[in-house]
């Protein structure tokens, strides 16, 4: 009887107290037990309520007491009686084990990247721009390396213009994020030949910087004398082809590409865009010949103010300093192959220590008679034309317009053909799938006057022209002050 076991169990405990008497008085009488049934939930009798009472008035057991009952009902239960052998302590040991294992392996994959977040928040974003730089760099270094068909490799000049080795290509993690600013030459589609109007700039721009960037071993004669210098800046009315030009230098010469972009090198974390600004020039002598190209660098590089922003001024400090640092000659003697290349429509914004620093300066203005109408030919080179369209006449109509104007001028008047065939499809209740370019015709100069044809685009360019006469004339000032 599981009655008379726990009596004789709770008499074994030293010293016999009352207290534990009245337990074993309860445990009897509110746990009646028939041998012919399983124990189950007994409901307390007025007997069993009455010990119940008694219980309940019994003092509270004492931690040694309680410790001693436990081992007893251990007992009960046929727990202590076992003595433990080999495999019972192999498997402990395997238990121990396992849940170390456990603690391991949610240390390593939980904690630990959950301490590395928060002691670096961007690691995710820097790994991720490791890994598409790599690839990035990879195919610059392939298209680099390829070369023209026909195309000596030993060439000095072939030499010079290849990619470092791939064990040179060890950056960090901000430059990683300025590598993916590379652009490959043969990704832009715009050349010298595509630029017209340009050509003393282009002649000059080829004579002074591409060649003594991919070319030194013509130009080290003289040493420093006849090297690239170490910036370039194209200034001049919006739309006159700044743009171009850059993109033009970057596929021409073949040289490394960074087009730095604002969001780039601005960093919310306090020093980042410093160390953003110093990967910058560190990537461009890993990769020399190099040209870093700045779109509107008046708003990067502007005139520093007293009330200016103390990252702002920190910034341009760091980057006015290794800016001089490029001038400096490396183990060989030679000054690093990198250019700052920069284009802005705000020349009076750039701060003046910026300007120093860019000896080579090219004023791009609106262009000429002669150049309005290389410009016409080069647009209009692939464009079906009528017999009676006369390029002189639309040459004398865009005069005040720039580049970009004349060429959107274009665009609206290679429209009126094809709206004027399909047009005239619709209305003869012809599908509009049955049409092919062929049954255009070609451009009319009266085309080039709107939809109306009132003359619209001359109204339109005499008061374009009116509003950029006094912009036009502060850039001819700033050229004849830049001599």
């Amino acid at each position: 009887m599981y009655g008379a076991t726990a009596l004789s169990l709770l008499a074994d405990l030293q010293p016999p107290d009352d207290a534990l008497l009245s337990t074993s008085r309860f445990l009897v009488n509110t746990h009646p037990i028939n041998s012919e049934h399983p124990p189950r939930h007994h409901i307390p009798s007025a007997d069993s309520t009455t010990s119940c009472r008694a219980f309940a008035a019994t003092p509270i057991l004492m931690t040694g007491d309680l410790d001693r009952l436990l081992g007893s009902v251990g007992k009960l239960l046929g727990m202590g009686d076992r003595k433990k052998g080999l495999g019972d302590f192999a498997l402990d040991l395997l238990l121990v084990a396992g849940m170390m294992a456990t603690g391991v392996y949610l240390a390593r994959n939980f904690l630990s990247s959950l301490t590395n977040t928060l002691a670096d928040p961007d690691r995710e974003k820097h790994e991720q721009a490791r890994l598409q730089a790599k690839a990035h760099l990879e195919r610059l270094r392939k298209g680099k390396n390829a070369g023209k068909p026909g195309e000596d490799a030993s060439d000095d000049s072939k030499a010079s213009r290849r990619g470092p080795k791939p064990e040179e290509l060890i950056l960090n993690e901000y430059e990683n994020l300025i590598a993916l600013e590379m652009v490959a030459p043969e990704d832009i589609p715009i050349g010298f030949s595509d630029i017209g109007g340009l050509e003393d700039i282009i002649d000059e721009l080829k004579e002074s910087v591409i060649y003594p960037l991919t070319m030194p071993h013509l130009y080290s004669h003289a040493a420093p004398l006849l090297s690239a210098p170490s910036g370039v800046l194209l200034y001049g009315p919006p739309g006159c082809g700044k743009t171009m030009l850059a993109k033009a230098v970057a596929r021409e010469s073949g040289a490394s590409f960074i087009n730095l972009h604002i969001s780039t090198v601005t960093e919310k974390w306090y020093g980042d865009s410093n160390k953003l600004v110093r990967a910058v020039f560190s990537l461009a002598r890993k990769m020399q010949p190099a040209i870093i190209f700045i779109d509107e660098i008046d708003a990067v590089l502007g005139t520093r103010r007293s009330g200016e922003h103390e990252a702002s001024g920190m910034v341009k400090a760091e980057f006015m300093t290794l800016w001089d640092g490029l001038t400096s000659s490396n183990s060989s003697g030679m000054p690093a192959r990198i250019v700052v290349l920069g284009a802005t429509n705000r020349i009076h914004d750039i701060d003046e220590a910026i300007l120093r620093r860019m000896p080579k300066k090219f004023p791009v203005s609106l262009p000429s008679k002669e150049q309005r109408r290389r410009i016409l030919q080069l647009i209009l080179k692939d464009t079906k034309t009528d017999p009676e369209f006369s390029v002189e006449y639309i040459t004398k109509v865009t005069a005040g317009m720039s580049g970009s104007d004349i060429k959107e001028a274009c665009r609206d008047a290679a429209m009126a053909p094809v709206r004027e065939y399909m047009r005239e499809h619709r209305a003869s209740g012809n599908s509009m799938s049955s049409i092919t370019p062929e049954h255009f015709r070609g451009i009319r100069t009266e085309d080039f006057f709107g939809r109306k044809g009132g003359g619209q685009i001359l109204m339109d360019n005499h008061a374009k022209h009116s509003a950029k006469a006094s912009t036009t004339n502060d850039y001819e000032d700033m050229v004849e002050e830049l001599g």
